[in-house]
């Protein structure tokens, strides 16, 4: 909607409750790299992010590894809240590609919505896509393969930023999938050599999108399918 904030959750908000909510928004830059919360840090803000910018959780794992298990970018938020107060974050939550969010503090949303049902409708929906989306991501991890997930992981970035080239660099989409950066290298390879993917410094770029869309499982869909249930955007 024109006048507000280039994030799909806080669009999808009435007049009523985005006059509520718009006093408390503060836009912020977040730069690519910038840690959010670290794994057990108290969340007292929540994070719309706007435009191309994209988020992602990383959930630390044994030998000092992390693996990814969701990306947030304009269709929604992170640090909403399943109870009342602030809570620990869970992963850590480290910004892919660079860009603006609007930072509402835990308290203001605490008040706000106590104040609208719809307000609170809205984002107790949204809670539960992104469940959603941890679940898919689970099933995911066990049933398919590196390539499948990776695949689905450059369309994912790419539906999200709205761009073919994915600033992504080997190690950072190992981290995504959980294996070494000579496994990604490996699986980035094999793209490369089917015309699917080439490289540029820094980045992955898509040279044939619907040959790496057959390449991916079909977990995305089921996801976007869900938030169109829940919420009509994605």
């Amino acid at each position: 909607m024109t006048g507000r904030p280039h994030n799909q959750l806080l669009q999808r908000l009435s007049a009523h409750d985005f006059e509520l909510l718009a006093p408390h928004l503060q836009p912020v830059d977040l730069p690519p790299g910038h840690i959010l919360h670290h794994a057990g840090d108290n969340v007292a803000a929540i994070h719309f992010p706007c435009g191309a910018a994209l988020v992602s959780f990383a959930v630390p794992v044994e030998d000092d590894r992390e693996v990814e298990s969701l990306l947030v970018g304009r269709e929604g938020a992170i640090g909403i809240p399943l109870g009342r107060g602030p809570s620990p974050a869970y992963a850590r939550i480290i910004v892919k590609v660079g860009g603006m969010a609007q930072r509402l503090s835990l308290r203001a949303f605490e008040q706000i919505q106590q104040r609208s049902a719809s307000l609170r409708d809205l984002f107790a929906r949204y809670a539960d896509c992104q469940r959603a989306q941890l679940l898919q991501t689970a099933a995911c991890n066990a049933a398919h393969s590196i390539e499948q997930r990776a695949a689905k992981w450059i369309i994912a970035a790419q539906e999200h930023i709205g761009r073919d080239e994915i600033p992504f660099t080997h190690e950072q989409l190992a981290g995504m999938l959980g294996v070494s950066r000579s496994y990604a290298s490996r699986v980035i390879q094999m793209l490369k050599a089917r015309r699917i993917l080439a490289t540029r410094r820094g980045a992955i770029l898509i040279l044939d999108a619907p040959a790496l869309q057959a390449s991916a499982c079909a977990c995305s869909g089921a996801v976007k399918k869900h938030y169109g249930e829940m919420l009509g955007v994605f």
